[in-house]
């Protein structure tokens, strides 16, 4: 775990310092991997598609690992393979589009690069719809990412990122409904905790009677109980916490219906809660090494 929490704050820091990074984050091998596999549909193809990459993948860092005098290549490896995992852009750059956007029209098409999946409805000019798509989007580019990285390695970052482009819909992948519903099924499951550890750290940066209440309220909306996976409260959670520390004057923004503003506190928002995450893995990193 502390080798895995290391790997972590050195690639946030190189993307934060090289901003140009991301470009190299090149995903036509995975299209044409997926287009070659269309044989198959449903469960059996997402399995055919993603488990020969991540059984390279952890065959890779398994050696490394385990061989005497490699572990320094392994941090390469997984730094790498963390890196190229996130995105496809980083969120932040998205954000700061919309921000600096000259007008209004712009403004509404720089936000279209917040949706989640490339096939999701057009963002309205509403700060709800944007607060909610950044904080799907910071799940699906980073802390999901993050989160199956400490859990398995290498291996877990890049397979979350494989099914996540699978659901999201790539512009090259082209799937049939089987098969999107069955990625879409598996993300939800994989998103389960993580979404769970974003509320809770949210709970603990924001509004915490807020935060609690959105998240129990949603769960109490009729026919949630049978997605017992979906994740669907995060966006409620997220805008009832921005919106208490606005009407509380904690935050950015001075009024809750307008966007920009609370697209500016749910940016901060995000990195309280990566900041959390942070410092949460580093606690359990000391109490291991106490133990």
């Amino acid at each position: 775990m502390a080798l895995r929490l290391f790997v972590v704050v050195i690639v946030l820091l190189l993307l934060s310092m090289v901003p140009h990074l991301p470009k190299w984050r090149r995903l036509e091998w995975f299209d044409q991997w997926v287009g070659h596999l269309s044989d198959s549909s449903g469960a059996a193809r997402v399995l055919v598609c993603v488990l020969p990459p991540l059984a390279a993948c952890a065959l890779i860092a398994f050696i490394l690992s385990r061989t005497p005098y490699l572990a320094v290549l392994w941090v390469v490896f997984a730094a790498a393979v963390l890196a190229y995992s996130f995105g496809p852009r980083e969120l932040e750059a998205d954000i700061d589009a919309v921000l600096a956007a000259p007008d209004a029209a712009s403004r509404h098409d720089a936000a279209q690069a917040l949706r989640p999946g490339i096939d999701d409805e057009p963002l309205p000019m509403l700060a709800p719809a944007w607060v909610e798509a950044t904080v799907v989007s910071a799940l699906w580019r980073r802390f999901g990412v993050l989160f199956w990285f400490l859990l398995a390695g290498p291996t877990g970052a890049i397979g979350y990122r494989l099914v996540q482009l699978l659901a999201a819909g790539q512009p090259a992948t082209r799937l049939d409904a089987a098969t999107r519903a069955a990625a879409r099924r598996t993300l939800e499951v994989l998103d389960w905790l993580p979404s769970h550890l974003m509320v809770f750290a949210m709970a603990l940066v924001s509004d915490f009677d807020a935060v609690v209440q959105a998240w129990r309220a949603w769960h109490r909306e009729p026919g949630r109980a049978a997605r017992p996976f979906e994740a669907g409260f995060l966006g409620a959670v997220a805008r009832a916490g921005v919106d208490a520390d606005v009407e509380a004057g904690d935050g950015y923004a001075e009024d809750t219906s307008d966007p920009a503003g609370e697209l500016t506190d749910t940016r901060h928002l995000l990195t309280r809660v990566l900041m959390v995450w942070l410092a949460v893995t580093a606690l359990l990193v000391l109490a291991d090494w106490i133990i």
